[in-house]
Protein backbone atom coordinates (compact mmCIF):
# COMPACT_ATOMS: atom_id res chain seq x y z
CA UNK A 1 0.00 0.00 0.00
CA UNK A 2 2.78 2.38 0.74
CA UNK A 3 4.33 1.62 -2.75
CA UNK A 4 0.56 3.08 -4.12
CA UNK A 5 0.83 5.86 -2.20
CA UNK A 6 4.75 6.72 -3.43
CA UNK A 7 3.63 5.99 -7.14
CA UNK A 8 0.85 8.15 -6.73
CA UNK A 9 3.32 10.97 -5.15
CA UNK A 10 5.88 10.95 -8.23
CA UNK A 11 3.05 11.13 -10.45
CA UNK A 12 1.91 14.43 -8.83
CA UNK A 13 4.90 15.70 -8.80
CA UNK A 14 5.53 14.91 -12.05
CA UNK A 15 2.45 16.55 -13.15
CA UNK A 16 3.29 19.37 -10.89
CA UNK A 17 6.46 19.92 -12.85
CA UNK A 18 5.18 19.36 -16.37
CA UNK A 19 1.85 21.60 -15.72
CA UNK A 20 -2.11 20.64 -16.09
CA UNK A 21 -1.43 19.86 -19.88
CA UNK A 22 -0.31 16.49 -18.92
CA UNK A 23 -3.88 16.25 -17.56
CA UNK A 24 -4.53 15.91 -21.06
CA UNK A 25 -2.00 14.09 -22.25
CA UNK A 26 -3.26 11.21 -19.86
CA UNK A 27 -6.75 11.30 -21.06
CA UNK A 28 -6.06 10.94 -24.37
CA UNK A 29 -3.75 8.16 -23.34
CA UNK A 30 -6.15 6.75 -21.49
CA UNK A 31 -8.79 6.31 -24.09
CA UNK A 32 -6.41 5.52 -26.32
CA UNK A 33 -5.79 2.40 -24.40
CA UNK A 34 -9.43 1.69 -23.40
CA UNK A 35 -10.48 1.93 -27.20
CA UNK A 36 -8.03 -0.29 -28.57
CA UNK A 37 -8.45 -2.70 -25.81
CA UNK A 38 -12.04 -2.80 -26.64
CA UNK A 39 -11.08 -3.50 -30.21
CA UNK A 40 -8.72 -6.21 -29.66
CA UNK A 41 -11.64 -7.72 -27.56
CA UNK A 42 -13.73 -7.45 -30.24
CA UNK A 43 -11.82 -9.22 -32.68
CA UNK A 44 -10.94 -12.12 -30.50
CA UNK A 45 -14.29 -12.52 -28.49
CA UNK A 46 -17.30 -10.70 -30.87
CA UNK A 47 -16.21 -10.92 -34.71
CA UNK A 48 -15.60 -14.49 -34.78
CA UNK A 49 -19.38 -14.99 -34.25
CA UNK A 50 -20.72 -12.12 -36.33
CA UNK A 51 -18.32 -14.01 -39.32
CA UNK A 52 -20.00 -17.25 -38.44
CA UNK A 53 -22.96 -15.91 -38.65
CA UNK A 54 -22.50 -13.95 -42.18
CA UNK A 55 -21.29 -17.35 -43.75
CA UNK A 56 -23.91 -19.21 -42.15
CA UNK A 57 -26.48 -16.39 -44.04
CA UNK A 58 -24.65 -17.07 -47.49
CA UNK A 59 -24.38 -20.64 -47.20
CA UNK A 60 -28.01 -21.08 -46.76
CA UNK A 61 -28.84 -18.78 -49.79
CA UNK A 62 -29.78 -20.97 -52.21
CA UNK A 63 -29.47 -18.08 -55.10
CA UNK A 64 -25.06 -17.23 -54.85
CA UNK A 65 -24.77 -16.63 -58.20
CA UNK A 66 -27.07 -14.45 -59.49
CA UNK A 67 -26.36 -10.16 -59.77
CA UNK A 68 -28.54 -9.72 -56.33
CA UNK A 69 -27.08 -12.48 -54.46
CA UNK A 70 -23.74 -10.79 -55.30
CA UNK A 71 -24.88 -7.11 -54.06
CA UNK A 72 -26.48 -9.05 -50.56
CA UNK A 73 -22.83 -10.36 -50.31
CA UNK A 74 -21.55 -7.26 -50.88
CA UNK A 75 -24.18 -5.80 -47.92
CA UNK A 76 -22.73 -8.65 -45.67
CA UNK A 77 -19.20 -7.55 -46.16
CA UNK A 78 -19.75 -3.54 -46.18
CA UNK A 79 -21.32 -4.30 -42.96
CA UNK A 80 -18.89 -6.60 -41.62
CA UNK A 81 -16.57 -4.07 -42.54
CA UNK A 82 -17.95 -1.21 -41.04
CA UNK A 83 -18.52 -3.25 -37.77
CA UNK A 84 -14.80 -3.59 -37.87
CA UNK A 85 -13.46 -0.07 -39.22
CA UNK A 86 -15.61 1.31 -36.10
CA UNK A 87 -13.21 3.50 -33.88
CA UNK A 88 -10.27 2.93 -35.89
CA UNK A 89 -9.99 6.47 -36.65
CA UNK A 90 -10.48 7.41 -33.29
CA UNK A 91 -7.88 5.19 -31.84
CA UNK A 92 -5.77 6.95 -35.12
CA UNK A 93 -6.60 10.51 -33.99
CA UNK A 94 -5.96 10.08 -30.37
CA UNK A 95 -2.50 8.56 -31.22
CA UNK A 96 -2.03 11.79 -33.85
CA UNK A 97 -3.10 14.00 -31.03
CA UNK A 98 -1.11 13.14 -28.28
CA UNK A 99 2.31 14.79 -29.16
CA UNK A 100 0.05 17.91 -30.17
CA UNK A 101 -1.00 18.25 -26.49
CA UNK A 102 2.37 17.88 -25.77
CA UNK A 103 3.57 20.79 -28.03
CA UNK A 104 0.88 22.56 -26.13
CA UNK A 105 2.60 22.00 -23.12
CA UNK A 106 5.64 23.30 -24.62
CA UNK A 107 4.09 26.74 -25.46
CA UNK A 108 2.54 27.25 -22.17
CA UNK A 109 5.71 26.64 -20.46
CA UNK A 110 7.67 28.57 -23.11
CA UNK A 111 5.41 31.37 -21.65
CA UNK A 112 5.89 30.92 -18.71
CA UNK A 113 9.57 31.51 -19.19
CA UNK A 114 8.86 34.67 -20.80
CA UNK A 115 6.62 35.91 -17.83
CA UNK A 116 9.39 35.08 -15.29
CA UNK A 117 12.13 36.87 -17.70
CA UNK A 118 9.83 39.85 -18.13
CA UNK A 119 9.18 40.12 -13.91
CA UNK A 120 12.77 39.10 -13.00
CA UNK A 121 15.18 39.37 -16.33
CA UNK A 122 17.22 37.09 -17.14
CA UNK A 123 19.21 36.80 -13.74
CA UNK A 124 17.20 34.36 -11.96
CA UNK A 125 18.47 30.91 -13.61
CA UNK A 126 16.47 28.54 -11.18
CA UNK A 127 13.23 30.01 -11.67
CA UNK A 128 13.96 29.96 -16.08
CA UNK A 129 14.73 26.00 -15.57
CA UNK A 130 11.25 25.28 -14.16
CA UNK A 131 9.23 27.11 -16.84
CA UNK A 132 12.04 24.90 -19.29
CA UNK A 133 11.13 22.15 -17.06
CA UNK A 134 7.04 23.01 -17.63
CA UNK A 135 7.84 22.94 -21.39
CA UNK A 136 9.83 20.25 -22.30
CA UNK A 137 7.92 17.74 -20.46
CA UNK A 138 5.09 17.77 -22.06
CA UNK A 139 6.66 17.19 -25.20
CA UNK A 140 8.17 13.87 -23.90
CA UNK A 141 4.86 12.93 -22.27
CA UNK A 142 3.08 13.49 -25.44
CA UNK A 143 5.59 11.81 -27.81
CA UNK A 144 5.88 9.03 -25.01
CA UNK A 145 1.79 8.55 -25.31
CA UNK A 146 2.29 8.46 -29.26
CA UNK A 147 4.75 6.04 -29.48
CA UNK A 148 2.80 3.28 -27.08
CA UNK A 149 -0.02 4.29 -29.00
CA UNK A 150 2.08 4.07 -32.66
CA UNK A 151 2.51 -0.13 -32.39
CA UNK A 152 -0.44 -1.30 -31.08
CA UNK A 153 -2.70 0.50 -33.92
CA UNK A 154 -0.83 -0.83 -36.48
CA UNK A 155 -1.47 -3.85 -35.59
CA UNK A 156 -5.03 -3.43 -34.65
CA UNK A 157 -5.12 -2.16 -38.03
CA UNK A 158 -3.33 -5.38 -39.48
CA UNK A 159 -5.44 -7.91 -38.05
CA UNK A 160 -8.86 -5.75 -38.81
CA UNK A 161 -7.47 -5.68 -42.58
CA UNK A 162 -6.94 -9.13 -42.07
CA UNK A 163 -10.34 -10.25 -41.20
CA UNK A 164 -12.13 -8.30 -43.72
CA UNK A 165 -10.04 -10.43 -46.44
CA UNK A 166 -10.91 -13.57 -44.62
CA UNK A 167 -14.30 -12.95 -44.44
CA UNK A 168 -14.36 -11.94 -48.40
CA UNK A 169 -12.34 -15.57 -48.80
CA UNK A 170 -15.04 -17.05 -46.84
CA UNK A 171 -17.79 -16.26 -48.98
CA UNK A 172 -17.35 -17.81 -51.99
CA UNK A 173 -17.77 -15.37 -55.40
CA UNK A 174 -19.36 -18.09 -58.02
Amino acid sequence: MIYLIELWESVREFIATGGGVLYFVALALFLMWILMIEKFWFLSAVYPKVKRDVIAKWDAREDTTSWYAHRIRDTWISEATEILDSRMLTIKTLVAMCPLIGLLGTVTGMIAVFEIMAVQGTGNPRLMAAGISMATIPTMAGMVAALSGVFFSSRLDAKVKMAKAKLVDSLPHH
